[in-house]
């Protein structure tokens, strides 16, 4: 596992978070966390896929990326979703970014945690945010 690292490739033309191909994945804290990546790296997904956000990451590299809503009118919600994920890395929550491509990629990181309390997820295609959590 890597710690988080916000490259130009994960926003908008805006500045906008946005990391296509990558699920973000909340839970409640540290221990959570940790508990996650084990179970990440017991079915096989490797540290090199794998990047903690802890809530200070949050606060210095995602909640100024919402972009200026006063310029133009968001036709998604990128913003809201970043919004989200800062409310609850304020709370003390921390975010496990997942490279993950492809729905199998995806199906197989929700399969490894199943049982993990995630309190919001979501996966970063091109054009869409999938819900993950209900």
């Amino acid at each position: 596992m890597r710690p988080f690292r916000l490259g130009s490739d994960m926003k908008t033309l805006r500045g906008v978070f946005y990391p296509t191909g990558w699920m973000v994945l909340m839970v409640p804290g540290e221990q959570q966390a940790g508990d996650a990546v084990r179970l990440l790296e017991q079915a096989g997904i490797s540290g090199d896929a794998l990047m903690l956000m802890t809530p200070e990451d949050v606060r210095r590299e995602l909640a100024g990326t919402e972009g200026d809503d006063d310029i133009l009118p968001s036709a998604g919600t990128e913003g809201d979703t970043v919004r989200k994920i800062a409310d609850l890395a304020a709370q003390g929550h921390h975010g496990l970014m997942v490279h993950a491509p492809h729905q199998k990629d995806s199906d197989r990181v929700m399969a490894a945690l199943q049982g993990v309390p995630i309190s919001y997820g979501q996966r970063y295609r091109t054009l869409v945010i999938e819900d993950l959590v209900d």
